[in-house]
């Protein structure tokens, strides 16, 4: 922990309003981000607030060990994955036990090597079949495991690292891996089966 961030604790920690307002617009776009990986946008804002209620009462065991930012966007990823687990009645996470398979159209890094072709042309006919298909995608999304799920939308629009993700689900690199594999391998034959059929 710098200087810096120790001073900004002290001045949380004695109340400093101006402090708390500071850290909430410098960090509320990641924390944000993070929540509606794992929830519904309508109450992403909500899941915000209660983690950031969670976090003040929190603060004076805050060791330091990781960063405030990292702290805090745990908090949220605990809170949304509380709330959708609450929302959703679903079943635990995934148990990873298997080790990360090679998959000729990813990388190392799990980076795509090659961006999907584009399939549609931009006629009136072509970009209704890509709103159909965006909404087929999303509904299929919806349903992977939490943990994939999660791990897709994080990496896909987050910008965080893949050793911050790996923070937020608790998960190794390899397994977070094995995460985004799974998922965007789903992801590939809705694709595909839309492009043959049609049909979600």
């Amino acid at each position: 922990m710098t200087g810096l961030e120790q001073e900004l604790i002290n001045q949380l920690l004695s109340g400093d309003e101006q402090a708390f307002e500071s850290v909430f617009v410098e960090y509320y776009a990641a924390m944000h981000v993070v929540a509606r990986a794992i929830v519904d946008e309508t109450i992403a804002d909500e899941v915000i607030q209660e983690a950031w209620v969670s976090a003040i009462r929190a603060l004076p065991r805050f060791e330091g060990r990781s960063s405030l930012k990292s702290w805090l966007i745990r908090i949220v990823a605990n809170e949304a994955k509380s709330r959708w687990r609450k929302e959703s009645r679903s079943v635990s996470l995934d148990a990873l036990q298997e080790s990360w398979a090679t998959d000729p159209r990813f990388d190392e890094k799990s980076h795509w090597i090659q961006p999907a072709a584009q399939w549609h042309s931009d006629t009136p006919e072509g970009l209704l079949l890509a709103e159909e298909l965006q909404h087929c995608l999303e509904k299929n999304i919806e349903h992977l495991s939490e943990n994939q799920r999660v791990a897709l939308k994080l990496r896909g629009s987050s910008g965080l690292s893949m050793d911050e993700i790996c923070n937020i689900l608790k998960v190794s690199p390899s397994n977070l891996r094995v995460l985004l594999h799974r998922a965007r391998d789903r992801v590939l034959k809705v694709i595909d089966h839309f492009q043959l059929t049609g049909e979600c």
